[in-house]
């Protein structure tokens, strides 16, 4: 038994539950019966008055009783991917699954805690939209453009690469252009929810900006893999070496305060969720605030894609490049999607947070840190995921701790010796405040196939003070 065994029993996270797998541990150093273990385990939480003065047992026992609440078990199916993951996000995704418009979840490799559902969490609901389970960041989203430039150039022309990331996009709380961009994501109906009609200015000055956190702009190369003799997986590329721009943001402000209007109003409309299932208060999608949000995020998910799509035409016109080849994905979403759950075929509204979509045939982007490669992948369509992968490394840190961890000296030579230069970024974005890559990808090889590897070599995110956004 492990510590997801105790989540579906119900045991609740903190305390308890680490008194729950501190008896696991003893009950199998003193050599009882492993069999018998799920049983005596199931005993103890069904009745721990009875279990109290058990000396193996009595103080996950009081643990129990001393619980404000026992967190019924899981009403719908999941799975995890990865060892070793944040008990809390582990906790996290079995909460999400105690909802009754729950139906199916999964955790990715990347897992880490979030608001509400984890990042790296993948709910399945029916009938209903989870704001915090698409996330405050909406539509965050990755985008790789490969462009016919040698790849000596990265050295050779750095600072031409560089002047034309810091003069094509913005970083930071708050960036926007003076002189806005244009895209005809602007021209669209703005008014599908009161906060974007409001928010639609904000929006449009910023426009083809970057914000903050872990979100960047880079120049690497990227290794794209044989397939079939003389072909790759990915269409208009052959196997080979190229020089790639790869991007990560979201929707901005506009994007934020979807996410904190709704949120709160989902809440409002379910006062009898208790404390641990606060942030995960839903809107039906036959009511009026769920037709209103969902509006809105798909809106958001159009402005994100344009972020994005105007940060990489200017890059490459700026350098007067041609684009060879692109691929690009969203995280931080919801989709209304068919799949098989328990045998039965369903209509269900799958919400990714920090997950990236991999239906069987579908290209996306998973990165790994400042310091280690990225990868264009292809999605299996495991159904057991909802056919879902990893959206990066994911954090093994907080960004507090990450500050009170690391100094720039040091993360300078680790950086010199990967041949990564570094424009800007905070402290708490450096390469160990994130996960092993190669593991998380070595966790998921069910989930997508690997077409190609990219490598870091010039690196811009929000300076240093910036906090984050998402």
């Amino acid at each position: 038994m492990n510590q997801q065994d105790l989540i579906r029993l119900g045991v609740p996270p903190g305390e308890t539950m680490r008194r729950g797998v501190d008896f696991i541990s003893r009950y199998i150093l003193k050599g009882r019966d492993r069999a018998a273990l799920p049983a005596v385990v199931e005993a103890v939480v069904s009745a721990p008055a009875d279990h109290v003065k058990d000396p193996l047992a009595g103080e996950f026992a009081k643990a129990l009783l001393r619980s404000p609440r026992i967190i019924r078990p899981a009403s719908a199916p999941w799975r995890q991917w990865g060892q070793g993951l944040e008990p809390e996000a582990v906790n996290q995704l079995a909460r999400a699954c105690q909802l009754p418009v729950s139906v199916a979840g999964a955790l990715m490799p990347d897992a880490h805690v979030g608001y509400g559902l984890p990042i790296g969490g993948v709910l399945a609901t029916a009938g209903a939209v989870i704001p915090y389970a698409v996330g405050v960041d909406i539509a965050c989203r990755m985008k790789l453009t490969v462009l016919d430039l040698p790849v000596r150039a990265l050295e050779r022309k750095r600072d031409r690469l560089i002047g034309a990331i810091e003069a094509e996009t913005r970083f930071g709380i708050g960036a926007h252009f003076e002189r806005r961009r244009e895209h005809p994501v602007m021209d669209e109906d703005w008014s599908v929810s009161p906060i974007t009609a409001k928010n639609r200015d904000r929006a449009a000055a910023q426009l083809g900006t970057s914000g903050s956190g872990n979100h960047f702009v880079e120049f690497g190369t990227l290794d794209v893999r044989e397939e079939s003799p003389g072909k790759s997986g990915i269409p208009g590329l052959a196997p080979g070496q190229y020089v790639a721009l790869l991007s990560h943001s979201g929707s901005r402000g506009a994007g934020s305060a979807v996410c904190e209007h709704y949120s709160e109003l989902a809440m409002e409309r379910h006062p009898e969720l208790a404390r641990e299932h606060k942030h995960l208060a839903w809107l039906d999608l036959d009511s009026a605030e769920g037709r209103e949000y969902w509006g809105a995020m798909e809106l958001m998910g159009r402005y994100a894609a344009a972020n994005h799509a105007l940060i990489h035409r200017h890059v490459a016109e700026h350098l007067g490049l041609e684009v060879l080849a692109d691929v690009e994905n969203h995280h931080n979403f919801a989709w209304k999607e068919t799949h098989v759950i328990q045998g039965e075929t369903r209509e269900v509204v799958v919400h990714r947070k920090g997950a990236t979509p991999a239906d069987a045939g579908v290209l996306g982007v998973i990165p790994g840190s400042m310091a280690a490669p990225g990868y264009v992948v292809r999605g299996k369509g495991n159904p057991e995921s909802l056919n879902s992968a990893s959206h990066g490394a994911g954090r093994v840190m907080s960004r507090s701790r990450a500050l009170e961890t690391f100094e720039w000296s040091k993360v300078n030579r680790v950086l010199k010796d990967r041949h990564v230069h570094l424009i800007s970024a905070g402290l708490d974005e450096v390469p160990g405040v994130y996960k092993d890559i190669h593991e998380v990808m070595a966790a998921q090889q069910d989930l997508v196939e690997v077409l190609a590897e990219f490598q870091p070599r010039l690196v811009k995110m929000a300076p240093s003070g910036e906090r984050a956004e998402d």
